[in-house]
């Protein structure tokens, strides 16, 4: 008999320890910490994994669909996370450093005043969710503002990716290879990131953001940033491949569409399952207090929580699921189009 309960002991200890061990995992909390840290370049990450490997497939093996459709839709992918990956790259870290300085020393850049009134209810600013919420607001932006430089070089990509990958060559004009124009980006890191940290601090201090952080805390505001960067995304790509003469005038309407189709898809998508996966987040959040209740990490890993949950959603439906729908329903239209008007 006390054999059989020091077994059940010994299993119920193992069960713990292999419980702690998921919520434990190094990659799952470095990779929380990035997300908390620079949540546009953590997105940037996870659009560049998915988008080079299963998005290209999932296009490429699209029944009854143009073949040529299928490669401007498979470039389109790969020259647009290839973009955002490299601009995020140059430019999030500056601005998650810039908080990161705020964060450290928040009487050198902040108000009283400012501190005070972002703090709330909590004993320190940095575990207070009004101002977490408010840093987000400038880590998450970064991909808003960068939305429209973006959609241009994808955009600007997708000739000569096509000669590289296909072996495609433009028929009105020869595309330059790539790495002819190369943006180059200077200066002193260190006082860049202070400058930068001085404006955020600038508008931080103002009351309407502070009024605004403290109304909408509690909200997803992650999925909406990343929703709404996804529409300007969309309409500014549609707006470049219109004006591009490189891109064939035949294939534009088809490429048009997949991006509308797949936003649309996206985003619609995200919100149903953000509300469907609610209750096993929480449970999974609160399981994951508990293995990890003795870390002084906890707080920004539950933040990076709050960002990398609507990154891997997108990210699952967008690159992995809607490219098949979403090509063959801009082929059906594209072909339903000419088929009109060679009536």
């Amino acid at each position: 008999m006390k054999v059989r309960l020091n077994t059940t002991n010994n299993i119920s200890s193992n069960k713990q320890k292999s419980f702690k061990g998921i919520y434990n995992n190094k990659f799952l909390l470095k990779s929380l910490e990035f997300a908390q840290k620079d949540g546009a370049l953590f997105s940037a990450r996870v659009a560049l994994g998915l988008s080079l490997v299963a998005r290209p497939i999932s296009i490429l093996s699209t029944p009854k669909t143009d073949k040529e459709n299928k490669k401007y839709a498979c470039i389109k992918s790969i020259s647009s996370s290839i973009v955002g990956y490299l601009i995020m790259l140059l430019t999030s870290p500056f601005v998650a450093k810039s908080i990161e300085k705020i964060d450290k020393n928040p009487t050198k850049y902040l108000t009283e005043a400012t501190i005070k009134n972002l703090k709330n209810n909590s004993k320190e600013l940095l575990k207070s969710e009004s101002y977490k919420f408010t840093t987000q607001i400038f880590k998450l932006g970064t991909s808003l503002i960068m939305a429209i430089p973006k959609s241009m070089l994808t955009c600007a990509l997708i000739p000569p990716l096509m000669t590289i990958i296909f072996h495609k060559k433009n028929k009105k004009e020869n595309t330059k290879p790539l790495g002819t124009n190369v943006i180059s980006f200077k200066g002193l890191y260190d006082t860049t990131t202070n400058k930068i940290a001085k404006g955020i601090a600038k508008i931080i201090n103002t009351k309407p953001l502070q009024d605004f952080a403290k109304k909408f805390y509690d909200t997803n505001f992650a999925q909406h940033m990343m929703a709404l960067t996804d529409v300007v995304l969309t309409a500014s790509f549609i707006n470049q491949t219109n004006k591009n003469k490189k891109i064939e005038t035949t294939r534009k309407k088809a490429l048009n569409n997949n991006a509308i189709i797949s936003t649309a898809m996206s985003i619609i998508g995200g919100y149903i399952i953000n509300d469907i996966t609610k209750k096993p987040t929480e449970k999974f959040i609160k399981n994951f207090i508990n293995a990890n209740k003795e870390s002084p990490k906890l707080d920004k890993y539950l933040e990076g929580i709050k960002i990398a949950k609507p990154a891997l959603i997108f990210g699952g439906i967008y690159y992995i699921i809607i490219p098949i729908i979403s090509t063959f329903l801009a082929d059906r239209t594209d072909f339903t189009t000419k088929k009109y008007f060679n009536k």
